[in-house]
C-alpha cells in the first residue's frame, strides 16, 4: 500500500522523517518539506518505509554522482547539497551534547574526506541460482550489491575491486562468505581475506599467483602470509609505519590528518602524554614531536608497529608502547599521576571503564578525547565534567561523506 507522506526532518542516521496515522516513520533518500510516496518494507522494522517517488521535491535536493546510491548501502546521503548537509552534521554534534545537559562552542564541521577512502572491505557471496556477488552490502539488507568502480575511493585503491573479484574467483570453490579488508599503503594494495577457512596447499598457490598478477604489496588470509611483494608502508608524521595484516586505519588520509593536527593542537605544552587506544600511532608518532608518549592498546601488533616506527624515526622524544585491553585493565590513577595530557580515541562503544572511575580522580591537566560516536563521547564527557572537569569546545570531523557518521575532538581542562 503507498502511502502519501509529508518529510518534517532529517534524522540522526540520515532517514526522512514523517508521520503516518500517528506513528513516527523513516524514509530513506527524502529530505526536510518533501512530499513522497512510500511503502512498508516488508520483512523490516514498522516504522521503515521505501521511498516510491518524490512528488515535491526539496530545493536542497541534488542528483547523486554514483549509479549505485540508493541500492549500495555504503552511502546513505548524495541527494543533498553540501551547505545544508553540513549544517545537518554538524547540529548532530550539538543536538547530542545538549541532549547530555552539555553547552560549549561546537566549530564548524570540517570536511576531511580529502581524495577518499583508503580502506574497504568488499563482501563476497553466492546470491540466487549460485551467482557469485562482490561488492558492498545492499542498503538495509545484507545482500550484496555488485560493484566494478566506486567513486569515493582514494585512487590509492585503483584496482582493488578487479583484485578482490580475482581472489573470490579462486576461492570460489569453497563455497564460504568472504570479507576482505584492502588497504592503500604507499607502496600498494594491503589485502587480507577473511572467511575461508583452512586451504589446501594449490589453492594458496594459486592465490598467490593472483596476487603477483594484481601487483599487491602483501596478501595474507586472516593475517598468516601467502605473499609480500614489499611490506606496506603509511607515513605518520615524520616516520614510516609497516602495517600488521588487517590494521585498523582512519578511513581517509585527510581524516587523520584533521584529527592528529586537533589533537596535537590541544597537547600543546603537555610534557608526558598516555595516548590510550594508539593503534599504530597516528597521534603518538606526531605528539613526540615535543612530548614524552606513553601508549596503549589492546592489538599487541599495532603496538609493536608503533614502537618499531618510533625506534626508527629520528628526532622524537621516548615513546613506550604496551599492549593492553583498557576496557579490561583501564589505567587506575596511580597509574596516571605521572602524566599531565590523556589522549583516548576508543572505538564506538567509547571508553567509560577508562574514565569511569579513573581519570577524574588522577587529576590530569588536560585531556583529549576523540570519539567516532557523537553519544558515547556524551557519555564520557558527561564523566569528566561531573568529576571536575570543564569542557573548552568541540570540532566535529567529516571523514565519511555521504553518511551520518561523524568524528569530533574535544579538550578538556581542570
Amino acid at each position: 500500500m503507498v502511502e502519501r507522506l509529508t518529510i518534517d526532518h532529517v534524522g540522526h542516521h540520515g532517514d526522512g522523517v514523517a508521520q503516518a496515522d500517528g506513528q513516527t516513520v523513516y524514509v530513506p533518500y527524502t529530505l526536510a518539506g518533501e512530499v513522497v510516496e512510500a511503502m512498508a518494507v516488508p520483512g523490516h522494522h514498522p516504522d521503515r518505509r521505501r521511498l516510491v517517488h518524490v512528488d515535491t521535491a526539496s530545493p536542497e535536493r541534488t542528483l547523486p554522482f554514483c549509479p549505485h546510491f540508493g541500492v549500495c548501502g555504503g552511502c546513505a546521503i548524495q541527494h543533498w547539497q553540501p551547505a545544508p548537509y553540513r549544517a545537518w552534521k554538524r547540529q548532530l554534534v550539538v543536538d547530542t551534547l545538549h541532549h547530555a545537559g552539555i553547552e560549549c562552542p561546537v566549530d564548524e564541521l570540517v570536511d576531511a574526506h580529502g581524495a577518499g577512502r583508503r580502506r574497504i572491505v568488499v563482501h563476497a557471496r553466492k546470491g540466487s541460482h549460485d551467482v557469485l556477488k562482490v561488492g558492498f552490502t545492499a542498503a538495509g539488507s545484507h545482500d550484496i550489491v555488485p560493484i566494478d568502480h566506486c567513486p569515493i575511493l582514494d585512487p590509492g585503491l585503483d584496482g582493488a575491486l578487479d583484485a578482490a573479484w580475482a581472489l573470490t574467483e579462486v576461492l570460489e570453490p569453497v563455497s564460504k562468505p568472504l570479507d576482505i579488508q584492502i588497504t592503500a599503503a604507499q607502496n600498494g594494495l594491503d589485502v587480507d581475506i577473511r572467511g575461508s577457512g583452512p586451504l589446501p596447499a594449490a589453492l594458496i598457490a594459486t592465490l598467490s599467483r593472483v596476487a603477483e598478477q594484481h601487483r599487491l604489496a602483501r596478501l595474507t588470509r586472516h593475517g598468516e602470509l601467502v605473499l609480500m611483494r614489499t611490506p606496506p608502508v603509511i607515513g605518520i608524521g615524520t616516520a614510516q609505519v609497516s602495517l600488521p595484516p588487517g590494521s585498523f586505519l582512519q578511513a581517509t588520509v585527510a581524516g587523520e590528518e584533521a584529527l592528529a593536527a586537533l589533537v596535537v593542537r590541544h597537547g600543546k605544552g603537555c610534557k608526558h602524554i598516555a595516548d590510550l587506544f594508539c593503534g599504530v600511532g597516528p597521534f603518538a608518532l606526531r605528539l613526540a614531536a615535543k612530548a614524552r608518549i606513553a601508549a596503549f592498546d589492546s592489538d599487541a601488533t599495532a603496538v609493536g608497529a608503533l614502537q618499531k616506527a618510533a625506534m626508527a624515526t629520528a628526532g622524537l622524544k621516548p615513546i613506550k608502547a604496551e599492549a593492553r585491553d583498557l576496557f579490561r585493565r583501564p589505567l587506575v590513577p596511580q597509574e596516571l599521576r605521572d602524566y599531565d595530557g590523556v589522549v583516548f580515541d576508543p572505538p564506538r562503544q567509547g571508553a567509560q571503564a577508562q574514565t569511569r572511575p579513573n581519570l577524574p580522580p588522577a587529576k590530569i591537566p588536560v585531556v583529549v578525547a576523540v570519539s567516532c560516536n557523537v553519544a558515547t563521547f556524551a557519555r564520557d564527557a558527561r564523566i569528566l565534567i561531573d568529576g571536575g572537569y570543564r569542557i573548552e569546545g568541540v570540532t566535529p570531523v567529516d571523514q565519511f561523506r555521504h553518511t551520518p557518521h561523524v568524528e569530533l575532538v574535544a579538550r578538556f581542562k581542570r
